[in-house]
């Protein structure tokens, strides 16, 4: 008997052993949301399809606006093809504002461009808090500020939250229930079971899709009410013969990623045929690029050359024929610039690339407190 009871007490002790060895099934986190963007281009049925059933995500939150001039570009079309894929469909709004004044301009432009991109009333259109103008204001400001921006978007039928990161609650304002961002995972599970959602990584790679993205554990059902799934056929919104040329459609969007050409296409001094010819790429060569275009009948790729100039390449035909192959897997190379655009900052962009901003700010020869501008190129890695 004492024999029993001494073998069964080691083997609950191995077993105690291994489950402190391998991950906790309890306190994993959970790919809940997405966060999409401008900075991943557009996103297809197939996309947001592969998300939902290899990843478990099941809602999505894109970005509409920013300040009170920008408007994603992609939004519209991610916004369709998330809910083709029975995705629960949210959005956000990069704030700027200063004042509670500022605030309210900056909600009746964030609703006016939801309602445009196709975001259901009902659905969530969160305010970012993250920027250096909020960094520079009191902590009785932000506050203020915050709650005018949520009470003009609550009013026009859509539900608001904050999204700041985890240092900011408390100390730059104040944050009821939330949607916080805080790394790493192993240090920052279990803060954040108060709030509406957690965002654990901003690393998160998904076959298919390009650059990295940010995801979200949700503790209740705040991104996901008032909406009931109904996924579709995929449908393809480009037109099947090339598009002419048209500046009210044509667009542009922030992507990094990697050309490999099946054909030689010429290098240009701008989006264009109608730019100066520099030289070509072969099959066999590749490029990494930091900027698509949409121009008419083409779809172009901007780089930062060798000699400090932007130069452009034509990925296809604008809803027809590809001329090679793109893909995300710029780690293999040796160098990876950012080219800085509205609404960055060291931390969003280091966010994005996974690396710490002290270290980006660094190795750009600044400190975490030193400006950047729009159209500045940032070496990464």
């Amino acid at each position: 008997m004492k024999l029993k009871t001494k073998f069964i007490t080691l083997v609950v002790a191995f077993l105690a052993a291994i489950s402190f060895a391998l991950p906790s099934q309890v306190n994993a986190a959970n790919t809940d949301m997405v966060d999409t963007s401008n900075h991943n281009g557009l996103m297809t049925y197939d996309n947001y399809y592969d998300m939902l059933v290899h990843y478990g995500v099941k809602a999505v939150v894109q970005k509409v606006s920013e300040g009170t001039t920008y408007v994603d570009p992609t939004a519209k079309y991610n916004l369709a093809s998330a809910k083709q894929a029975g995705l629960y469909l949210n959005g956000y709004h990069y704030a700027r504002y200063t004042t509670v004044e500022g605030a309210r301009a900056e909600a009746r432009f964030a609703v006016a461009a939801a309602q445009s991109a196709g975001l259901p009333i009902g659905a969530v259109l969160a305010t970012d808090v993250e920027a250096s103008e909020q960094a520079n204001n009191s902590y009785a400001a932000n506050t203020a500020n915050n709650k005018a921006f949520m009470e003009v978007v609550q009013a026009a039928g859509y539900r608001s939250t904050i999204y700041t990161m985890g240092s900011w609650v408390g100390t730059k304002m104040s944050v009821d229930k939330g949607w916080i961002a805080d790394y790493p995972y192993n240090t920052s599970r279990d803060r954040y079971t108060s709030h509406h959602a957690w965002q654990f990584r901003s690393d998160q790679q998904f076959a298919g899709s390009y650059g990295n993205f940010d995801v979200s554990q949700l503790y209740d059902d705040f991104f996901t009410a008032n909406q009931t799934p109904s996924p579709s056929a995929p449908v393809t919104p480009a037109p099947s013969q090339p598009a002419k040329s048209n500046a009210a459609s044509d667009t542009d969007y922030a992507q990094t990623g990697v050309f490999k050409p099946s054909a030689t296409v010429n290098i240009r001094t701008g989006a264009g045929t109608g730019y100066a010819s520099v030289g070509s790429y072969a099959p066999g060569e590749s490029v990494i690029y930091d900027h698509v275009y949409i121009r008419g009948t083409y779809v172009w790729a901007r780089y930062l050359s060798y000699s400090g100039r932007y130069h452009y390449v034509a990925l296809g035909v604008n809803g027809g024929e590809s001329y090679g192959s793109r893909s995300s897997n710029t780690q293999t190379y040796s160098h990876m610039y950012y080219t800085v655009r509205s609404g960055d900052s060291f931390w969003s962009i280091a966010s994005k690339y996974g690396i710490s901003m002290y270290t980006l700010a660094a190795n750009n020869g600044k400190s975490i407190y030193s400006l950047i501008y729009p159209g500045e190129s940032l070496y990464i890695r």
